[in-house]
């Protein structure tokens, strides 16, 4: 049943997992082999659709994966402004850290999210936090020579 769940969000099939998700609403909070939840992997995979259904049934919307990301650190990376807004709507963690010490705010940064990043500054993102490498998510959009960023991470 746990392979069929994940093979249905890999696959975009909605019907599939509402139907395995009311006969067994606890698969919401298993793991694959690499430790992503249901919701992690369906928000990291950008759909929607699948991401409010999961969500319908009270996952662990902070949960993480191998390497410690949460769905929404990793909504940060792929750029999904709306599945992030669904995120911290449902409570989020907006300064969850990784095992590299890094927050959803630093890869909004890292990747150049400007939305999504204005939308965890504004939900109390902290913009001073330090990555392992003693990196700010500023000093990340610097990198990038990204100034819209800088701008919104300016201290």
């Amino acid at each position: 049943m746990n392979d069929k769940l994940f093979d249905a969000i890999r696959n975009g099939d909605l019907e599939t997992i509402k139907s395995i998700t009311t006969a067994h609403p606890e698969l919401v909070n298993i793991k694959d082999q690499r430790g992503s939840t249901p919701l992690l992997l369906a928000s990291y995979y950008g759909n929607q659709d699948i991401t409010e259904e999961l969500l319908k049934h009270n996952p662990d919307i902070d949960a993480k994966d191998g390497s410690g990301n949460t769905a929404l650190m990793g909504v940060c990376f792929k750029g999904y402004p709306v599945i992030a807004k669904l995120l911290i709507k449902h409570g989020a963690d907006v300064n969850a850290v990784n095992l590299n010490n890094a927050t959803a705010l630093i890869y909004a940064a890292t990747f150049a999210q400007a939305e999504i990043a204005q939308l965890l500054v504004n939900q109390g993102a902290n913009t001073s936090h330090k990555d392992d490498k003693g990196n700010t998510a500023y000093d990340h959009a610097k990198m990038q020579g990204a100034k819209d960023l800088m701008e919104i991470l300016k201290e």
